[in-house]
């Protein structure tokens, strides 16, 4: 069997952004890491064919956070399952035993920009498009949280009583 050729997949416009502090990217494994692309993260279950540690330059492995080995077979990147998917990938996500690991992601997304790496050969529908949409949903809630500040009245909201 020959060598495993990969192809570059076409990148979004949206994801064609200037790097930023503070913001979670996509990228193909297989894409030239660049010093834009901060902390990168492996989203992947099992490890990308071909590629070696060193020439992958991610930062940590988070397989824990990859969709289960059931959905992901199930998935197969059949372009009529990705909504399905989509759903029961965020169900999975949402089990508490992932939130620590989301919530740290997250927080580490609004400091430094986070590059989310996948492997799969479509960019728009794949496991780390939906990790991005959770993540980012986390940091919106935390950020609107922040900006209405504690409950006004003082003793706990209870204002008016003696």
């Amino acid at each position: 069997m020959g060598p495993v050729v990969h192809r570059r997949a076409k990148v979004p416009p949206s994801q064609r952004l200037p790097r930023r502090r503070g913001q979670i990217f996509l990228k193909r494994v297989y894409d030239p890491a660049e010093p834009g692309d901060g902390y990168r993260v492996l989203v992947d279950r099992l490890w990308p064919r071909g590629l070696t540690r060193d020439a992958a330059r991610i930062q940590a492995w988070l397989k824990d956070l990859a969709p289960s080995e059931g959905l992901r077979t199930w998935y197969a990147h059949d372009r009529d399952r990705w909504p399905e998917f989509r759903r029961r990938y965020r169900d999975e996500l949402a089990s508490p035993e992932k939130r620590p690991a989301l919530r740290t992601l997250a927080e580490r997304g609004r400091r430094e920009a986070v590059t989310l790496v996948f492997a799969a050969a479509d960019p728009n529908r794949n496991n780390a498009v939906v990790l991005k949409e959770v993540l980012e949903g986390i940091l919106e809630k935390r950020t609107a949280g922040a900006e209405a500040g504690p409950p006004r009245g003082g003793r706990g909201g209870r204002a008016g009583r003696s």
